[in-house]
Order: structure tokens, then sequence, then C-alpha cells
């Protein structure tokens, strides 16, 4: 059986890593589930979401080679947010309610698109300046005399 990007496979854990969970597949084959990988959630210990000898379903998410790329998180439905806190809202608050949905930004015209990109450029282009002047300032007045 090749494994393919998409599958879905049974396995058992065979070996849990700091870094992750090691598990084997049918045809006696074994991929790496990334600790990343492993829930919808941080994950700071996988032990507490995985033991060994575990059975568990995976989706394969690449493949180069021998080494096959698993994740569990990705067959799980992804957690619903509800209108929680956000950055900027005092703890114990939650984020303020939405009203009608604003319509798209019109498109951009040429001119400005152009101003933007000539604002980028010049914004690149001082700092590089500025820390090139730094440079070269440091540079003279460490010389001996």
């Amino acid at each position: 059986m090749e494994l393919t990007v998409g599958a879905v496979l049974d396995g058992k854990v065979k070996t849990i890593t700091n870094f992750g969970a090691f598990i084997s597949l049918p045809e006696n084959k074994t991929g790496l589930v990334h600790i990343s990988e492993v829930a919808n959630t941080y994950v700071s210990d996988i032990r507490q979401h995985l033991t060994e000898g575990q059975d568990v379903k995976v989706t394969v998410i690449s493949v180069d080679g021998s080494k096959v790329n698993l994740s569990i998180k990705r067959l799980e439905a992804a957690p619903a947010r509800t209108g929680g806190n956000f950055r900027g809202a005092p703890r114990g608050q939650s984020a303020p309610a939405k009203s009608a949905p604003t319509p798209p930004p019109a498109p951009k015209t040429a001119d400005q698109l152009f101003e933007e990109r000539l604002k980028q450029f010049m914004s690149e282009s001082d700092s590089k300046i500025s820390s090139i002047r730094q440079y070269s300032d440091h540079r003279t007045k460490s010389r001996r005399r």
C-alpha cells in the first residue's frame, strides 16, 4: 500500500518523545506525529494526550522518501470560537459584539499601488542607510590615530 497525502489510517503509538510520537502504520511502516499536530490546543507535554500502545487514527500530511509526517488534530473538528477575550480587552470581558459586516474595500488604482510600493521602498531604503551609517561611524571611531 502506497502512502498518499490525505490518507486516513489507523495506527498504534510506538514511542513517545519530547517532540512527538512515532506511530506504527500498516505494512511495518512508521510515521511521526509532531507535538504541534497532536491537538487543536497548545500541547506542552505530549504524554497528557497520548500513551504508548494507544490506538490512534491519523492522516498523512507529507511523505518525503522514508519520512512520513502524520497529524491527529487535522481529523478533529476545529474548536468553535466564542466571543472570548481579545487583546486590549480587560480580563473577564469579552469582545464587543460586531454589527453588520463591512463591505470589502474598493480596489486600489494603479497610482495608489505605486504610491504604496514607493513608500515601502523608501522606508526600507532609509532603514538600510541608517544601519550602514551606524556601522561606518562605529568603525571610524574605533580606529586608532
